[in-house]
């Protein structure tokens, strides 16, 4: 039992090299978008806030297969980022953007058992 619970933790996770990569072209990408102003918010170090830490840290969870905790950061950085910044979202985005990531998440957590039952039946 315990080699199953092992072997199924083993194959969940990337190789370190794979989540240094993908962190690497996350930050890239964010380099990218930061110097050539993409957002319209002035200088490269108001692109790297708390909230686009938070952002990052649930990019590189959900890219690492951790679903939940990712999609959780990039939500709360999102928010935080918007309020902040003083974007206008329309009423709509507002009042469906919570009851989204929830139902978001939930989804998550159905797809993360699937995985795991398909893995264990292989």
């Amino acid at each position: 039992m315990k080699n199953s619970e092992h072997f199924l933790h083993r194959h969940r996770e990337h190789h370190p090299q794979v989540s240094i990569g993908l962190f690497l072209i996350v930050l890239g990408l964010a380099l990218l978008v930061a110097t050539n102003d993409m957002l319209h918010l002035g200088s490269v170090k108001d692109y790297f806030t708390w909230e686009t830490v938070l952002i990052f840290i649930g990019a590189f969870l959900f890219l690492n297969l951790r679903f939940i905790g990712g999609l959780v950061m990039i939500a709360l950085g999102s928010w935080f980022f918007i309020a902040n910044h003083d974007y206008q979202l329309p009423q709509i985005v507002k009042t469906l953007y919570w009851p989204a990531v929830v139902i978001l998440i939930g989804l998550g957590f159905i797809i993360s058992s699937l995985l795991r039952g398909v893995k264990k039946d292989n």
